[in-house]
C-alpha cells in the first residue's frame, strides 16, 4: 500500500516537473503571428537567406550581380505571358488646371488591357520629366488608379479615403502641375481591371445585396464582401496556375514603361516612379526590375523579411513570392539598380510594419548605396503619422524627384 502512495506520488511529482518545463519553454518563446510554428519556420528561413543579396559576398563585378540577381527574382515572378503590341487609346479628354487628363487603355499582354490616366502638363514644348504613380491597397479595389487622381462627382466613400491617405490631396495632379507628366495605372484586381462578380461560381447573393444601396454602399460591399474575401482563391489560383500574384502585377507596370516612352511628351532618360502602401511595393519592384527607371520612391512599404516572420506577415496575398527570401529580401529588391536614387518614406505609427523592420531594411540598403560610393543618392526618412502618405510626406517626394529628374 505504502508503495503504490509512493510511485503515485513520484508519477505526479515528475508530470508537475514536465508541466512546469513545458510552462517555461513557452515563456521564453518569442510569440509570433504562427505561434509555436514560429521557432520552426525562423530557423529554416535563417539557412542560407538573400544568397544574392549584393552584401551576401564580395561581387567582383556590381553588373553581373544585377544580372543574376535579376534573373533570379524573374525567374521566381514566374510571369512571362505573350506580349502584344499597346494599341493604346484614348477614352476621354478632360482639361484641367495647368494639366490635360487623358484616360487611356493599352494592352499589357496578349491577353489583358488595362486603363490609366495620363496627366500631361501645359505649354510643353520638349519632352518632359515623367512619374509612374502606382496606387495602393487598402482594402478598396472597386478604384485603383482614382485613389490619387483626381476625377468628377466622386461617390463619398472615396473622398473619406483619399482624406484619410494623403490627407484629401490628389499626389498625382500635383505632380502635373509642377511639370511632370504622369501615369496613373490600375494594377490587376482594382478599377478597370476588378473582379467581375458576375463572373464568380458563388457571388454570395450579391446582385441582391447591392439591390437599392447607395453608391457608396455598393462600394463597400464589393470592397468587403466579394473582392477581399476572394483574394484567397485568387492566389490558389494563381500558384497553382504556375505563376505569381506579384509577377503579374511588376509585368504590367513594366508595360506602363513602354506606353510612357509611346508618349512624344515623354523623355526617356527622366522616368520615375513613387506609391504607397502596395503602391511602395509595386515601386519597389518597378525600380528594382527595370533600368529605365531613373529614380523612385517608396512611401510606407518598407521592411525585412526577418522581422515580418515573426510579425506582420499579414499583408495582401498580392506580395508574397515563394523561395524568394532564399534569393533576396524585401530589400535587396530595391537595391536592384543602385546606386540609383531613391528615397524610402517611413510611418513611425505604422501598424503594418514594425519599426525595427523599417531600421532594418534601412541599414541594408544604406550599407549598400555606401558601399557603392554613392551614399547620397540613398535617402529614408520617418514620420510620426499612421500608415498614409500626407502632404508634408508628398511635399518630400516632390522634392526628390525635381532633384534627380529635373
Amino acid at each position: 500500500m505504502i508503495k503504490n502512495i509512493f510511485n503515485i506520488w513520484v508519477a505526479c511529482f515528475f508530470a508537475s516537473l514536465c508541466c512546469v518545463s513545458s510552462t517555461l519553454q513557452a515563456q521564453e518563446q518569442p510569440k509570433s503571428d504562427v505561434g509555436n510554428f514560429y521557432p520552426l519556420l525562423d530557423a529554416y528561413s535563417s539557412k542560407n537567406n538573400s544568397r544574392l543579396s549584393y552584401l551576401s559576398r564580395n561581387w567582383r563585378s556590381v553588373e553581373k550581380w544585377r544580372k543574376t540577381a535579376k534573373t533570379k527574382l524573374n525567374e521566381l515572378l514566374a510571369f512571362n505571358p505573350e506580349p502584344a503590341p499597346l494599341n493604346s487609346e484614348i477614352l476621354s479628354t478632360t482639361k484641367r488646371e495647368g494639366y490635360t487628363q487623358y484616360l487611356v487603355r493599352y494592352n499589357v499582354n496578349a491577353l489583358q488591357k488595362t486603363e490609366a490616366f495620363l496627366l500631361v502638363p501645359d505649354n510643353i514644348t520638349k519632352p518632359a520629366p515623367a512619374v509612374i504613380a502606382l496606387h495602393d491597397h487598402g482594402g478598396f479595389y472597386f478604384f485603383g488608379k482614382e485613389k490619387h487622381t483626381l476625377t468628377d462627382n466622386q461617390p463619398d466613400i472615396l473622398e473619406a479615403y483619399v482624406q484619410n491617405l494623403y490627407e484629401g490631396r490628389y499626389y498625382a495632379d500635383e505632380l502635373a502641375k509642377r511639370g511632370f507628366v504622369v501615369l496613373c495605372p490600375d494594377a490587376p484586381y482594382f478599377g478597370s481591371q476588378k473582379l467581375d462578380p458576375a463572373l464568380l461560381t458563388d457571388a454570395k447573393g450579391y446582385d441582391k445585396k447591392v439591390e437599392g444601396a447607395s453608391e457608396s454602399e455598393r462600394i463597400q460591399i464589393y470592397n468587403k464582401q466579394v473582392a477581399g474575401p476572394n483574394e484567397v482563391a485568387m492566389n490558389k489560383t494563381i500558384l497553382t496556375s504556375g505563376t505569381t500574384w506579384l509577377g503579374i502585377i511588376a509585368q504590367n507596370d513594366r508595360v506602363a514603361i513602354d506606353f510612357l516612352l509611346s508618349r512624344p511628351e515623354v523623355d526617356p532618360e527622366r522616368i520615375g516612379c513613387i506609391g504607397l502602401s502596395l503602391g511602395g511595393l509595386r515601386s519597389t519592384y518597378l525600380f528594382g526590375l527595370d533600368s529605365r527607371i531613373k529614380t523612385g520612391v517608396i512611401a510606407a512599404f518598407s521592411t525585412t523579411y526577418e522581422q515580418m516572420l515573426q510579425q506582420h506577415a499579414h499583408h495582401t496575398w498580392m506580395m508574397y513570392v515563394p523561395r524568394q527570401y532564399q534569393f533576396l529580401d524585401l530589400p535587396d529588391v530595391a537595391s536592384l539598380n543602385a546606386p540609383r536614387p531613391l528615397m524610402v518614406m517611413n510611418c513611425k505609427q505604422d501598424k503594418l510594419f514594425s519599426l525595427t523592420g523599417m531600421q532594418a531594411a534601412e541599414e541594408k540598403l544604406s550599407t549598400i548605396y555606401s558601399s557603392m560610393k554613392a551614399p547620397e543618392n540613398f535617402a529614408v526618412k520617418y514620420y510620426d503619422v499612421p500608415h498614409s502618405m500626407t502632404i508634408a510626406m508628398q511635399e518630400d517626394a516632390f522634392a526628390w524627384l525635381e532633384k534627380w529628374l529635373k
